[in-house]
C-alpha cells in the first residue's frame, strides 16, 4: 500500500472548525478498519474515531461524540475528520491509522491494534 498521508491541519480558534484528510490508498477496501488518533507532547496516544470500512460503524471518544464525525470516501481512497466546535483540548498532532485485525468494538480506539500510521498533522486551537 501507499503510505498513509494526513493533511488539513492548522490554527483556529476556540469554536472554530477544520477538516483532516487522509490519503489512505489501498486501506479503503472493505478489509480494514481506519481510524483517526491525536497526541500531545509528552502524551500518550487518544483514539478519537474510527470507521469499519465494511460497514461505515462509526465510533467516537467521548471527548469528541457530537462533535467530529469521521467518513471515508472510498472512490476517492481518502479518510477525512471533520471537527467543530473545537476546543484549546484538541490542540494536538493527529495521525490516522488501519489495521487489518478483525477488532472488537472495545478495541477499536486502541493504537496498539493498528500496523500502519501516517506522519501526522498539527491541529492548535487557541482560546
Amino acid at each position: 500500500q501507499e503510505p498513509l498521508v494526513e493533511s488539513g491541519g492548522g490554527s483556529v480558534q476556540a469554536g472554530g472548525s477544520l477538516r483532516l484528510s487522509c490519503a489512505a490508498s489501498g486501506y479503503t477496501t472493505s478489509t480494514y478498519f481506519l481510524a483517526w488518533f491525536r497526541r500531545v507532547p509528552g502524551g500518550d496516544r487518544e483514539g478519537v474515531a474510527v470507521i469499519d470500512t465494511k460497514d461505515d460503524t462509526t465510533s467516537y471518544a467521548d471527548s469528541v461524540k457530537g462533535r467530529f464525525t469521521i467518513s471515508v470516501d472510498k472512490a476517492a481512497n481518502t479518510l477525512y475528520l471533520q471537527m467543530t466546535s473545537l476546543v484549546p483540548e484538541d490542540t494536538a498532532m493527529y495521525y490516522c491509522a488501519a489495521s487489518s485485525l478483525t477488532l472488537r468494538r472495545v478495541s477499536r480506539l486502541r493504537d496498539v491494534y493498528y500496523a500502519y500510521w501516517g506522519q501526522g498533522t498539527q491541529v492548535t486551537v487557541s482560546s
